[in-house]
């Protein structure tokens, strides 16, 4: 019997983001493969008054709108299901790297990646419906769809099957916890500038080694902190 596909759901006031983004190349491929199955909700599809409102002004005033409880209520609790992880995208949440997307790729199950706008949304929705908060960077974006179309790939991308060679996405940066190694291709001569001759010299053991050395060099050059103090 295979397996049960993954279902990654993204709630957003913005679904047509997330459809361009997972409609293509590898995602388009994962979902063919039935590793995933993705929705792009649109949260005005639970409001109900004519002009489909989901936001309003904040409580004790500034600047911007931020995002009903209602409708992410009611959105969340039509599909919510016994293996449900609500995750909201939020510059506030823990930072998001290779393992947290491994985590989530053994885990499988649904998820639910809640993607804020405007202002954000209300603190009851994280009190009360959210199981986990995440941030892909200290930077702010228009809205978090983006966000949940990054995780959402990273996540994708891990699952049994999906790249053809499992054995790829072991070489990734950060999964061995340092940069990857450089990498080449033909021509071994482009404009005088020639692959190292390690790389064609047949003796895979050398070649590994040589690939460590390189991670670790490009590892200490580019992000020191990856590495463990000696």
């Amino acid at each position: 019997m295979a397996e049960k596909p993954m279902q990654i759901d993204i709630l957003s006031l913005f679904p047509g983001i997330a459809d361009a983004v997972l409609g293509e190349s590898m995602m388009k491929r994962a979902r063919e493969k039935g590793a995933v199955a993705f929705r792009s909700l649109d949260i005005r599809d639970w409001t109900h008054d004519r002009h489909r409102t989901a936001d309003d002004t904040p409580y004790g005033g500034g600047q911007g709108m931020v995002l009903k409880c209602g409708p992410i209520f009611e959105a969340i609790e039509s599909i919510r299901t016994q293996d449900t992880r609500v995750v909201y995208m939020s510059p506030c949440g823990r930072r998001f790297n290779q393992a947290i997307a491994q985590e989530f790729a053994e885990r499988r199950g649904h998820v639910v990646l809640l993607s804020g706008h405007y202002e954000g949304v209300d603190q009851r929705v994280l009190d009360h419906l959210v199981d986990d908060e995440i941030s892909i960077g200290d930077y702010v974006l228009t809205n978090g769809v983006i966000a949940a179309c990054v995780v959402a790939d990273a996540i994708v991308r891990l699952l049994p099957g999906v790249l053809g060679d499992d054995a790829s996405a072991t070489d990734d940066s950060f999964s061995t916890g340092l940069l990857e190694f450089p990498q080449y291709t033909r021509p071994f001569d482009f404009r005088g500038w020639t692959v190292p001759d390690i790389l064609v010299s047949g003796h895979h053991g050398n070649i590994e080694k040589w690939r460590r050395a390189q991670a670790i060099e490009r590892t200490r050059d580019r992000r020191p902190d990856l590495l463990s103090p000696e």
